[in-house]
C-alpha cells in the first residue's frame, strides 16, 4: 500500500487546485478521479465547454445582427453545428490535458478509479476494470463536487429530457428547447441556442429569474434575452413532462392557476445541482451527510474526523468553480500548517451570458432585509462611450455603499465583460474602499470599467459625470 501526506479525491477546479498546493507545500500528494480524464464538471461538462459555445453563439449573433452597422458584409451566413461542437470538444482536450501536465510537473500521483473510504486513513481505488488498491493518507480531502438535480416527476431521459450535460453535445441544432429553471446553467445554455435561432420558453417557478444575485441584475438580463427571442414565463409551477418521440410535453400552473401546456423538441431541465458523495462510503470514515447531501465542515474545511476535509460543491455554500478552488488552496494550506483565510462575502458571482452578469458583496435586497443603512449609485453602458462603439449597451452598474463609512458593501453589474469587470470590484473590496476610493481612482478612456467609477460617483452625492 501506497503513503501519503494528503490523498484528494476528485479531479475537479477544488481537487486538483487543492493538490497542486499541498505539492507545493512539500506533502507527498495523490489525486484520484473515476472519469477516465481530469478536471471534473467544470472542464468536462460545465465552465469550459458551456463557455465555448457561449463565445462561438456570440460570434454567429453578431455576425447576422452587428456585423452590417460595422461596415462589413458577410454574403450567406450559415451554421455548423457539429464544427460548433467539435471545436467545444477541442477546447475541453486541450484543458484537460493541461491539468494532466500540471500534475505531472508537481509530482503528483495520479490514481484511475473510483474511490471510496475503506477506514478514515484508507482510500480504495477502484478501476473500471482490475482490483481495487489501497493508498494510505495521512489526510484526505473530498472533492467530488456536484450533479444536476431534477424535481422527483421529471423522468431525465437524456434524450428529450436533458441536463446540462447532454445540451452541451446534441446531435443538431434544435428548432426549440423548453428550460426549467431560470437560473445560471439554463439562461446561459438558453441564449446560446436562442442565438442559433432556436425558439426558447424559460419556464421558472420564481418571480424573477437568477434570484441570488441582485434583483436589478435579473431585470435588465431579462430584458436583454427578450431581444434574442427568449419567452420567459416566471411564476409558473412545472407539475408534468413527458417525452414522446421527438417531442417533450411540460404542463405548468401559472400564478393565475390556469394549466399552460409548452411543447418542444428538448426540455432542458436545470433546477440546480446536488452535492455528489455517492460511493464515497463516508461511513467507513466516521462521516455523513446533512438532510441536502453535503457533508459539514468548520471554518477550516475540517470534518468530524479532523484530518479529514472536505471542499466545493459538497460543503455549504455556492457551488462555484473559483470557491472550491479557494477552498483547495485553504484546505492544503491547513494542512501544511498555514493559517490561510477566505471571505466568502468576497467571492463574485457570474452569469456568463452576453451581456453578462457579475455581482459581489451584498445584494440591495439584503440591505434592506438586515437593515443596513446604504446609499446607490448606478450608471447605464448606453451612457458609455465604449459601450456605444461595440454596440454593447445594454445593462448598467450597480455601487451599494454604507450610508454613514462609504465603505463598499456590494458591487453588481450587467454589461459587456462583466465577469471581468467584477474583479475590480473584488480588490477594492478586499483592502475596504469607499466608493469615493473608487471615483478618485483614474480609469482608462474609452473603458467600459469607467462605467464602475461612474456608478461610484453616482453613489456619492449623485456626482456622475455622463449621465
Amino acid at each position: 500500500m501506497e503513503n501519503y501526506d494528503v490523498v484528494v479525491i476528485g479531479s475537479g477546479p477544488g481537487g486538483y487546485v487543492a493538490a497542486i498546493r499541498a505539492a507545493q507545500l512539500g506533502l507527498r500528494t495523490a489525486l484520484v478521479e473515476k472519469y477516465s480524464t481530469l478536471g471534473g464538471t467544470c472542464l468536462n461538462v460545465g465552465c469550459i465547454p458551456s463557455k465555448a459555445l457561449l463565445d462561438s453563439s456570440e460570434h454567429y449573433h453578431q455576425a447576422k445582427e452587428q456585423f452590417s452597422a460595422h461596415g462589413i458584409e458577410v454574403g450567406s451566413l450559415g451554421i455548423d453545428f457539429p464544427q460548433m461542437i467539435a471545436r467545444k470538444g477541442e477546447v475541453v482536450s486541450q484543458t484537460t490535458e493541461g491539468i494532466n501536465f500540471l500534475m505531472k510537473k508537481n509530482n503528483i500521483d495520479v490514481h484511475q478509479g473510483v474511490g471510496s473510504f475503506v477506514d478514515a486513513h484508507t482510500v480504495a481505488v477502484t478501476p473500471a476494470k482490475g482490483k481495487a488498491t489501497n493508498l494510505g493518507a495521512k489526510h484526505v480531502i473530498v472533492a467530488t463536487g456536484s450533479k444536476p438535480s431534477t424535481l422527483p416527476f421529471i423522468e431525465v431521459d437524456k434524450k428529450r429530457v436533458i441536463t446540462s450535460t447532454e445540451a452541451l453535445s446534441l446531435p443538431k441544432l434544435p428548432k426549440s428547447m423548453i428550460v426549467i429553471g431560470g437560473g445560471v446553467i439554463g439562461l446561459e445554455l438558453g441564449s446560446v441556442y436562442a442565438r442559433l435561432g432556436t425558439e426558447v420558453n424559460v419556464v421558472e417557478y420564481a418571480d424573477s429569474i437568477i434570484p441570488t444575485m441582485d434583483r436589478a441584475m435579473g431585470k435588465e438580463l431579462m430584458r436583454s434575452m427578450k431581444k434574442l427571442g427568449v419567452k420567459f414565463h416566471l411564476k409558473h409551477g412545472v407539475k408534468e413532462v413527458t417525452a414522446t418521440g421527438r417531442s417533450v410535453t411540460v404542463k405548468a400552473d401559472s400564478a393565475k392557476g390556469d394549466e399552460v401546456t409548452f411543447k418542444a423538441e428538448y426540455c432542458l431541465v436545470s433546477v440546480g445541482r446536488r452535492p455528489y458523495t455517492d460511493g464515497l462510503n463516508l461511513e467507513a470514515a466516521g462521516l455523513s451527510t446533512d438532510e441536502r447531501g453535503r457533508i459539514d465542515v468548520d471554518a477550516h474545511m475540517r470534518t468530524k474526523v479532523p484530518h479529514i476535509y472536505a471542499i466545493g460543491d459538497v460543503v455549504r455554500g455556492a457551488m462555484l468553480a473559483h470557491k472550491a478552488e479557494e477552498e483547495g488552496v485553504f484546505a492544503a494550506e491547513t494542512i501544511a500548517g498555514q493559517h490561510p483565510h477566505i471571505d466568502y462575502n468576497l467571492i463574485p458571482n457570474v452569469v456568463y451570458t452576453w451581456p453578462e452578469v457579475a455581482g459581489v458583496g451584498a445584494t440591495e435586497e439584503q440591505l434592506k432585509a438586515d437593515g443596513v443603512p446604504y446609499k446607490s449609485g448606478s450608471f447605464p453602458f448606453k451612457a458609455s462611450g465604449r459601450a456605444r462603439a461595440s454596440m454593447d449597451t445594454d445593462g448598467l452598474v450597480k455601487v451599494l455603499a454604507h450610508a454613514e463609512t462609504d465603505e463598499v458593501l456590494g458591487v453588481h453589474m450587467c454589461g459587456p465583460r462583466a465577469a471581468d469587470m467584477i474583479a475590480e470590484a473584488v480588490v477594492a473590496m478586499e483592502f475596504r474602499a469607499s466608493a469615493e476610493d473608487i471615483a478618485r481612482m483614474s480609469h482608462a478612456h474609452p473603458t467600459f470599467t469607467e462605467a464602475i467609477k461612474e456608478a461610484a460617483l453616482a453613489a456619492t452625492d449623485d456626482r456622475a459625470l455622463h449621465i
